[in-house]
């Protein structure tokens, strides 16, 4: 049996990595210029692949840079615990010298820098210390977000310091010639972290920043190029709307039922896909603000009245006056979230994928009355009192026909045409 060529929960490995050739490319142009780029994107969106992507050697040598000359370590903000700067500053360190097994006088000179407390100028220091061997630093940093809380140990005075010095290093130091550094969070920077001054430069804008969105579909085409039959390749690319994690999770699965000699089972297939994609509905649900989630529940609620045919009353105006939140839409879609796409009646924003919308409808079953009354509000916000009422009427009615309810959202029924029997 061969290896399964996708990675559910864990980075993908750089020699199976596919598509982000815009943002690779952008990205290398910074590391050439030792400039510094910010990527982002909500959760499972494939952030930490890009980081392991960007620091392969053989990534490095298809964008002409020598792999000795430059060092990419990624430090992970999150295993940090509880997150610091000098422990932070201890980490890069501390990956830069395991990395330098070729040059044991180098390597040597960074181990002095680890036997005494580790601050940005240990790093400063390091970065001369390649420079006089002409080398230099890429700093891959993952979930920055972690950065950019504080906790007991790391207060609001101390981050601002953490990343005045961070930019300080990147910028104005004499070696930041020998830097580039680049972070991945899961929203953009300027949504993140402490007040801005307003008589300094913002702690971010020296990063070019870039979102990492869904797949495209040639992407997903080449990603499921060893799932059989194409049609079946192509309703995994609709149930999943070109969510990574969704993409490596249904492709993990389907690539173990699909094996020769195996009994291909539609059945054990959606129990693995739905019973491993909770984690990351889970996590998108508690990342999203009150009236994110109002909003998510509005457009569940309306998709399955347009499905329902028994349902003789309609969520009327209220699709028109989600148009008028379109920042909070528009912040759902960059995560990954929904899509939007423009009809003549306006514009509508679906679920990216049916198993999101089926989670967040049932989400709302699960307790009908609190769901509304925890939520209403943030609905009272959104919508009208009259408008609101409809919402509870439909949720009612969604609560008394499970069974209706089940049939709707079973996007089984549309695999199973073309599942191989």
């Amino acid at each position: 049996m061969s290896s399964n060529p996708f990675f559910p929960g864990k980075p993908v490995l750089p020699e199976s990595f596919v598509g982000r050739t815009s943002e690779i490319n952008y990205a290398f142009d910074q590391i050439h210029n030792r400039s510094h780029f910010a990527i982002w994107g909500g959760p499972g969106m494939g952030k930490s692949s890009f980081l392991h992507k960007l620091a392969s050697e053989q990534t490095w040598q298809e964008y002409g840079l020598d792999p000795s000359q430059g060092i990419a370590v990624i430090v992970n903000c999150q295993n940090i615990i509880p997150f610091t700067p000098a422990g932070f500053w201890r980490e890069a360190l501390r990956l830069l010298h395991d990395k330098l097994d070729s040059e044991p006088k180098l390597q040597a000179e960074i181990k002095l820098l680890l036997e005494k407390p580790t601050t940005n100028d240990s790093l400063r220091q390091a970065l001369r210390k390649l420079g006089r061997k002409d080398k230099f630093l890429v700093l891959l940093v993952d979930d920055f977000d972690a950065a950019l809380v504080t906790n007991e140990q790391y207060t609001e005075t101390e981050m601002e310091t953490f990343l005045a010095q961070c930019r300080s290093l990147a910028v104005h130091a004499e070696e930041s010639q020998y830097l580039s550094m680049i972070v991945a969070s899961l929203q953009r920077l300027s949504e993140l972290g402490p007040k801005l001054n307003p008589n300094a430069s913002p702690w971010y804008n020296h990063y070019l920043f870039q979102s990492l969105k869904l797949f495209t579909t040639k992407d997903l085409v080449q990603l499921l190029n060893s799932i059989r039959p194409p049609t079946l390749r192509g309703e995994i690319m609709n149930i999943t709307g070109g969510h990574p994690t969704l993409v490596q999770t249904a492709g993990f699965f389907l690539y173990r039922e699909l094996q020769p000699g195996s009994n291909a089972d539609i059945k054990s297939f959606a129990e693995n896909f739905e019973r491993d994609t909770q984690q990351i509905f889970q996590t998108i649900w508690d990342r999203c603000n009150p009236k994110e989630q109002a909003l998510l529940i509005l457009i569940a609620l309306l998709d399955m009245e347009g499905h329902i045919k028994e349902i003789n009353f309609k969520l009327s105006g209220i699709g028109r006056i989600l148009t008028q939140h379109e920042r909070s839409l528009i912040k759902l879609e960059e995560q990954g979230v929904i899509t939007s796409s423009s009809l003549e009646t306006g514009k509508f924003y679906p679920f990216t994928s049916l198993l999101m919308k089926k989670w967040v409808i049932q989400e709302i079953l699960q307790t009908p009355e609190q769901s509304i009354r925890d939520g209403e509000k943030e609905f009272m916000n959104l919508i009208s009192h009259r408008q609101v009422n409809q919402v509870k009427e439909v949720v009612t009615w969604l609560g008394n026909n499970p069974e209706k309810v089940k049939s709707c959202l079973d996007w089984i029924a549309k695999v199973v045409p073309v599942f191989p029997k």
